[in-house]
């Protein structure tokens, strides 16, 4: 499980590097309005990580990629959501600093994101 809970990681930094590449470029270079830049990051970001969690880390579950796209991409747009109601709240009612706060929601919600991805988007038949 450890080696499991690193891959998990790297192809988590790899989708984060790339949803923040595809982003800034799409504003910089496509002249994209930056809400609309990180949904396009989001996006291309997802299949990073779909595909890299489908077919490295996850990949003795054996789950069928028809099966595990829909419940992956659930978790993750629901880890997003989390992420940024928890940060709003740890910032609004708690009074820790803002990057103390941020890694605190960052570890929380990898850790709940990596438990159902393992439990229930890509587990075995």
């Amino acid at each position: 499980m450890i080696a499991q809970l690193v891959r998990f990681g790297a192809v988590g930094a790899a989708a984060a590097l790339t949803h923040f590449v595809v982003a800034v470029s799409a504003v910089r270079w496509g002249g994209v309005l930056p809400q609309w830049a990180n949904v396009i990051g989001f996006g291309v970001a997802f299949v990073v990580s779909f595909l890299g969690q489908w077919r490295w880390t996850f990949r003795s579950a054996d789950a069928p990629w028809r099966r595990a796209l829909p419940s992956f991409f659930l978790i993750a747009v629901s880890s997003f959501l989390l992420n940024a109601l928890a940060y709003q709240l740890l910032l609004t009612y708690t009074p820790l600093r803002y990057d103390v706060a941020l890694a605190i929601v960052l570890v929380a919600v990898a850790a709940l994101t990596f438990v159902l991805s393992r439990v229930w988007a890509f587990r075995s038949r």
